[in-house]
């Protein structure tokens, strides 16, 4: 098991502890979570494959008769399994760019922005990935949490849009909220959603006197629910008629709610972490996160240089996550 922050102790390299600080800065989810470093690659294969056994059925206990057996029920797990994918970029510089950078290194700017695409690459996989259409992702909390008996609020919706239907709305909101924390099998890590809801989860959770502060690795303030940590999964670069534009990583959409059409709809996830509930996989050694910085001590005026971090996400238990639909914000 290894952390972001034990595997940068890890490191004798200032540089690469650099690098593993800023995907930690980037992205709270991934200072929380925790990692299963246990895989290589078999026999030289191109894959890298984590299986495990996911509860289905839990044990159920109750009383009997005298001079009567009890009913034999047993609990139940599934085998499931997940492939450790590659997550990163690449970028350009020419020589003379960063030459003449000074203080400001192109390398060391260009870097930091691929990191910071990195993990938006990554919290977006773990939201909507789906390996069925795309191979290069693993399945998410959308695809692995539908009809389960933590997907909370599926059939309705439920409008905050505005700051009168908060008014008016955000006590039912709250009582969905610990309806919906209250499916996980423990206490919930963090609450993550979209810019958009975490504010009015803070707006809620202040009027109700809820709404608590707690500091993240790096001693910065972190807006909480009843001390369960709100993490925003930021936005994602969408290519639109060439144009990149900033997207929510969980989307605001338009459904069917009934036989109503519901515009501003979006979800709110909670994951349980820890190596039996939801957590993350890598693999074995230093090459969880890399670094392959431009090398311009060679010839060739423009040179290439990488970010990667190689990772993938287990749900041991149908209750490690928990997903609660359908809240109007707009």
């Amino acid at each position: 098991m290894v952390t972001l922050e034990q595997f940068r102790e890890g490191r004798s390299d200032y540089v690469d502890q650099q690098v593993i600080d800023s995907f930690r800065k980037n992205s709270l989810l991934l200072d929380m979570l925790v990692f299963d470093d246990v895989l290589t690659a078999n026999g030289g294969g191109s894959t890298l494959t984590y299986n495990y056994m996911r509860e289905k059925t839990p044990a159920v206990a109750g009383t009997r008769e005298i001079n009567k057996e009890y009913t034999p029920q047993e609990a139940t797990r599934e085998k499931h399994s997940v492939e450790i994918k590659v997550f990163g970029g690449s970028y350009q510089i020419d020589r003379v760019i960063e030459n003449s950078s000074g203080k400001a290194s192109e390398v060391a700017r260009q870097t930091e922005a691929k990191i910071k695409a990195t993990c938006t690459a990554f919290s977006k996989t773990v939201i909507d990935g789906d390996a069925d259409s795309d191979t290069t992702t693993f399945d998410g909390l959308d695809k692995a949490l539908r009809e389960s008996s933590t997907e909370i609020n599926a059939g309705k919706y439920l409008d905050i849009s505005t700051s009168d239907a908060l008014d008016k709305n955000y006590k039912e909101l709250l009582d969905l909220l610990d309806e919906f924390l209250a499916s996980l099998n423990g206490r919930a890590s963090c609450i993550m959603g979209n810019t958009f809801m975490i504010t009015k989860l803070k707006a809620a959770a202040r009027r109700a006197g809820y709404l608590t502060h707690a500091e993240n690795s790096f001693g910065k303030k972190v807006a909480a629910y009843d001390d369960i940590p709100f993490v925003d999964m930021g936005y994602y670069p969408k290519l639109n008629n060439g144009t990149y534009e900033e997207t929510p990583v969980i989307p605001i959409a338009t459904r069917m709610i009934g036989e109503a059409s519901v515009t501003g709809l979006t979800d709110i996830y909670a994951p349980v972490i820890g190596l039996e509930n939801f957590h993350g996989v890598t693999v074995k050694g230093n090459k969880f996160i890399s670094q392959y910085p431009p090398d311009f001590k060679t010839p060739g005026a423009v040179k290439t240089g990488e970010v990667e971090m190689l990772a993938a996400i287990a749900m041991k238990s149908t209750r490690s996550a928990a997903v609660l639909r359908n809240i109007k914000i707009k």
